[in-house]
């Protein structure tokens, strides 16, 4: 008999973890200089949820969107561009690579990168297994610019859409280079940034391109936003077969002092799972995987009745 599938995921919840920012935004240009401690301070912080996470048998620990810094994208600031790193040899992957080694860890580490060779820069994760090995990259395809009754977002001010050059290794089964699919020891992992999960497509192609377990790291606020973000995951993870983890920055940072709503959570087929953390700044489920491959309780079969032949891109 087969053993179940059973991957214990974790997503960190938390926010900035620099303990001297700034009190008013007029005075963040005096961070300019400190951008290593500010990622610094962060990426210890994460490894001390990376050490509680395992603790609680997590195997499995998606970091949350742009998590070595705040925020910035909030306004147009340009010191902050200095903060970008290589997504391969910079120092916040080089950090996780021992900690996934020495906690046996599958990661998801969303970081703000630059390319060594073109000096382009992206909103990219980068997923590591528990030998500390780069399987490959995930460049966030949609970039958001706009505001809404809370605040204002101006990513497109840092970072471009992805160009489909992310870095894989033969652990990718995708064929579609925007979107790679990641096959692990827990089974075959996806990414989607924040932005991207609000486009129909995206989830579409990560499943029909083998993903079982979709992290989307977020950083969202306000009202729409809110609801949804219930809505949105359980409907594509029930529509598409997939687990979908997805989390949200918590909290408010200052300068800015933005309002994070948090609220992360892992949904599948059959809905949204129990959360098994015993902190705020945790959540973690225990998704099977096996749940895929059994009949849908519901009597559907989507795969075999979808009409591909009446669905057709405008010309």
């Amino acid at each position: 008999m087969t053993a179940a599938r059973v991957v214990r995921v974790a997503m960190t919840q938390t926010k900035n973890a620099f303990p001297d920012m700034p009190t008013t935004v007029a005075d963040l240009g005096r961070l300019a200089g400190r951008l290593e401690d500010i990622r610094r301070a962060n990426v210890e912080h994460h490894l001390g949820l990376l050490a509680a996470a395992r603790e609680r048998g997590a195997q499995a620990v998606g970091l949350g969107e742009l998590f070595a810094a705040p925020y910035f994208a909030l306004r147009h600031d340009p010191f902050w561009v200095d903060l970008a790193e290589d997504a391969l040899t910079g120092p916040t992957v080089t950090a996780l690579r021992a900690a996934a080694r020495e906690r046996g860890l599958l990661l998801v580490a969303p970081i703000f990168e630059r390319d060594a060779r073109t000096g382009r820069r992206f909103n990219t994760a980068v997923v590591i297994d528990e030998r500390g090995e780069v399987l490959g990259t995930y460049r966030k395809t949609h970039i958001p610019n706009g505001s809404n009754e809370q605040g204002t977002f101006v990513e497109a001010s840092y970072y471009e859409r992805s160009d489909g050059q992310n870095h894989v290794t033969a652990a990718n089964v995708s064929s579609n280079p925007f979107f790679p699919v990641f096959q692990t020891s827990l089974g075959r992992i996806g990414v989607a940034i924040c932005y991207d999960r609000h486009f129909e497509g995206v989830v579409h192609t990560l499943a029909r391109e083998g993903a079982e377990l979709i992290f989307s790291p977020a950083i969202t606020f306000g009202a729409k936003s809110r609801r949804m973000w219930h809505l949105e995951f359980p409907v594509d993870a029930a529509r598409h077969n997939v687990f979908i983890a997805g989390s949200n920055r918590r909290g408010a940072e200052p300068p800015w002092n933005q309002p994070f709503f948090g609220e992360s959570y892992v949904a599948g087929p059959n809905g949204v799972l129990e959360d098994q953390s015993n902190r705020p700044d945790l959540v973690i489920a225990d998704v099977d995987l096996d749940e895929l491959r059994r009949p849908d309780p519901s009597g559907w079969n989507l795969p075999r009745d979808i009409r591909h032949e009446i669905y057709s891109p405008r010309g």
